[in-house]
């Protein structure tokens, strides 16, 4: 059997590799080289950072900061170079998903699976 370490290695190359993740490195590129994108991003993704830790730290979120995300949000996606990277993101981020539900599949045989023994 392979060590688990090389195989993890191989998977990293493999996501790499893939289109899905060339993609995205893509339009990170691009939107770092339009100045207007990227500070539209950065300033979207200050905001997420910051209700985030606002709702970690047990603050509660106004309305007004609701509404103001959603702005943001929906200002964002109409840059098309920031829209198709959000789409890429989350591409990426249902593959990892996959993956990593393949790879905890060993300890869900032992533990079960978090998500079945939560709706019981």
């Amino acid at each position: 059997m392979s060590n688990v370490y090389d195989v993890a290695n191989q998977l990293k190359q493999a996501i790499a590799e893939s289109e899905d993740f060339t993609t995205l490195k893509t339009l990170h590129e691009q939107i770092n080289q339009d100045e207007i994108a990227k500070k539209m991003l950065d300033n979207f993704r200050q905001l997420q950072l910051d209700l985030q830790s606002k709702q970690m730290s047990g603050e509660q979120i106004t309305e007004e900061e609701v509404q103001k995300a959603q702005q943001q949000f929906e200002l964002v996606q109409q840059h098309e170079l920031i829209s198709k990277l959000m789409e890429a993101e989350q591409r990426l981020s249902v593959v990892i998903g996959d993956v990593n539900k393949i790879i905890t599949e060993p300890l869900e045989e032992i533990y079960g699976n978090p998500d079945e023994q939560q709706n019981n």
